[in-house]
């Protein structure tokens, strides 16, 4: 009976202790994932995530629309009435001044030439003669054996066939131009922006050939509202964006405004020239922008650390090493880069989150050291109790 209870006191002990120590680790266990969870809610923002905002000039003025025209442009026209040979250049194509774009028929205007020139050969000719029969009638009159009638008949055939040789040259200078006009050669060194006939076709006078521009003086020719003319002069610094270069923003001056606005549109027209060597490879592209009549010093937040929910709009701010969500009130928008003037909830140099996401949580911790967190060991599993068999 003694020997029982010994026995039953030893597993009784043994299975207490095999409790407490399961206890411990489950104790141990909980403690560490406490942790785990507690390093897993402090937010991981990386420098290229914040953005601190400042004062800065803010532009306003009247918004200018237009396109991308070059100032050097050129629509060659047929000058003479006659079928198209060849055509040596096409859309998109280089050229250097005076090279040849377009060849015409020449065959009429060449015979044209070649009679002109035999009639001034002709008209020399016969002027050559005149003049030799004047001078030997100058001299027997001057002898008594011409008469006067004589002399002067001389030299009015001598008058008329100078007249004649005058007339047979303009004939042959001009058909020497038509013959020069069936070559239609660039104007300057450019590139062909338009070919508008084929070989084969007729071109007659007036008829456009080709067109060509000059890419490198790429201007923005625009329109301001009649209203706002008054706010504009020549000089002042242009900020427009064209389409096509998403992304990119282009500045220019004002070089010209035209004095005379247009009577239906009620618009001005207003010659802007590129600031800088960034220029459009291609003209005729819509633009419009801004006109930077004044600029005033006031707080400014970029669009990406912006967030709005219906007519709220609100920023997350990063301030003793935790994140706040503060509602803001914005006013107009800087057409050049896009940023927001703050009207009022921040201040200069508040740090804010770039692109802040919907799971951000107001007062949640923030490690900006941009250091990586190591992973939380495995918890061991608590041993399990063994039973002793008597």
């Amino acid at each position: 009976m003694l020997q029982h209870s010994i026995r039953t006191t030893f597993l009784l002990g043994t299975l207490a202790a095999a409790m407490a120590i399961a206890l411990t680790g489950c104790g141990n266990a909980s403690s560490k994932t406490d942790k785990t969870a507690a390093a897993a809610s402090v937010l991981l923002v990386a420098p290229e995530d914040l953005v601190t905002i400042h004062n800065n000039a803010f532009a306003s003025g009247p918004s200018i629309t237009g396109s991308i025209q070059p100032e050097k442009r050129a629509d060659l026209q047929a000058e003479v009435s006659s079928v198209v040979l060849q055509v040596y250049k096409e859309n998109g194509e280089k050229v250097k001044k005076g090279d040849l774009i377009v060849r015409l028929d020449d065959t009429s205007i060449r015979d044209s030439l070649n009679s002109a020139q035999e009639s001034e050969r002709a008209a020399s000719q016969t002027l050559d003669q005149a003049q030799r029969q004047y001078e030997r009638l100058k001299t027997l009159r001057a002898s008594g054996m011409a008469s006067a009638q004589s002399l002067e008949d001389a030299e009015i055939k001598r008058n008329n066939s100078q007249s004649d040789l005058s007339a047979a040259k303009t004939r042959t200078v001009q058909a020497r131009q038509q013959l020069q006009r069936t070559e239609i050669r660039a104007p300057f060194d450019g590139i062909v922006s338009e070919r508008k006939v084929s070989n084969g076709d007729t071109a007659q006078i007036g008829k456009a050939l080709v067109k060509v521009i000059d890419p490198s003086s790429v201007r923005f020719e625009g329109l301001v509202s009649a209203d706002a003319v008054s706010q504009i002069q020549v000089g002042q610094k242009v900020n427009f964006r064209i389409n096509g270069y998403t992304g990119q923003t282009f500045d220019g001056v004002i070089k010209r405004i035209n004095p005379e606005a247009n009577t239906v549109t009620r618009q001005v027209e207003v010659l802007v020239s590129f600031a800088d060597k960034k220029l459009p490879q291609v003209s005729g592209l819509y633009a419009e922008g801004q006109i930077e009549a004044a600029s005033v010093s006031t707080l400014m937040i970029p669009e990406l650390a912006i967030m709005r929910s219906g007519d709220k709009v609100s920023a997350w701010k990063v301030q003793d090493k935790k994140i706040h969500k503060i509602d803001i009130a914005l006013g107009a928008r800087d057409q050049r880069r896009g940023d927001f003037v703050v009207k009022s909830g921040l201040s200069d140099g508040d740090i804010l989150i770039r692109n802040p996401s919907t799971t951000l949580k107001d007062g949640q911790e923030v490690d900006t050291s941009n250091k990586p967190v190591a992973p939380a060991k495995p918890v061991p599993a608590a041993p399990a109790a063994s039973a002793t068999k008597g």
